[in-house]
């Protein structure tokens, strides 16, 4: 029974990957029809160089981001495993056919709302591909190929200066406000991006320092029900051996929280910091 089960947790995240993969490609390819293509809007990476090309030779925009990627990806099969070589690849030629293949129209024609909702929903494509396990282009591997010969660069200050020579050219071939409108998108479809592959599941931790400590916590887990941590350390000033509690809650047990602490201890310190997901007990499931 418990390898069968074993099995059918393999093929479910098999499934989960897979569409993944398939949405997040899809979203991709049609942010360029729906948003960009007929706005001058180049999103950096070698589809904004393709977009570029395509003003001044009118080249097919897929089929010549395909063409820039593949001698990166040849080098980049020494460079990285074969299995996410591979993924990668499927994923940029399916990415680069659907560009050109997909038949829509575009949804609005106002520079800055393309802006917008195009780098939100190529974020959010990307964001599902990176779950994958895989990419759609090559400047990733670009930016490697330059760390290896210039190894004071580093890879994302490469990727940022591929993506800032892309914009610029657009500003050139285009026009300057094209150029602003991308600037937008890059922003927009990075933390998007980010987003996506760290997960929704946001929470808050809390740092607690008390004298009080053991009473705190023991409210804590009683009223509720949630774990806590003893982190042992010692105070800078004073030297003294002190425990220091971490608590991992959900947005909506923050006000709780501090009502817990306070009534136990008004004089307590508290530090709170994001946590951009959380897994476990109390929280979601494991998720890759």
């Amino acid at each position: 029974m418990r390898r069968l089960m074993r099995r059918i947790n393999i093929n479910r995240d098999d499934w989960l990957c897979s569409a993944q993969f398939i949405l997040g490609v899809v979203l991709m390819s049609a942010s360029y029809p729906l948003f960009f293509l007929t706005n001058d809007i180049a999103p950096g990476g070698l589809s904004g160089v393709a977009m570029i090309l395509n003003e001044l030779i009118r080249v097919p925009v897929g089929m010549t981001t395909f063409a820039l990627n593949v001698p990166l990806f040849a080098i980049g099969f020494r460079m990285r495993g074969t299995a996410f070589v591979l993924r990668s690849f499927a994923a940029m030629t399916v990415t680069s056919a659907l560009i050109d293949w997909l038949p829509l129209a575009p949804l609005t024609a106002d520079p800055m709302l393309a802006a917008v909702g195009g780098g939100a929903l190529l974020g959010v494509g990307l964001g599902f591909v990176l779950r994958a396990n895989a990419t759609t282009g090559g400047t990733d591997m670009a930016a490697m190929l330059l760390h290896k010969r210039f190894p004071l660069l580093s890879i994302g200050g490469m990727l940022m200066a591929i993506d800032c020579l892309v914009i610029i050219g657009a500003a050139i071939v285009f026009e300057p406000q094209s150029a602003l409108y991308s600037l937008v998108t890059l922003y927009l479809s990075t933390r998007v991006m980010d987003r996506v592959v760290e997960g929704f599941d946001t929470a808050k931790a809390f740092f607690i320092i008390s004298n009080s400590h053991a009473k705190i916590a023991s409210e804590i887990m009683k009223t509720m029900e949630r774990g806590v941590t003893l982190l042992n350390s010692r105070g800078g000033y004073s030297g003294e051996q002190r425990d220091v509690l971490l608590c991992v809650i959900t947005r909506t047990q923050i006000q709780q929280l501090k009502r817990v602490v306070h009534s136990i201890d008004p004089k307590a310190f508290m530090i709170v910091t994001d946590v951009s997901e959380a897994m476990g007990e109390g929280f979601g499931k494991f998720s890759v």
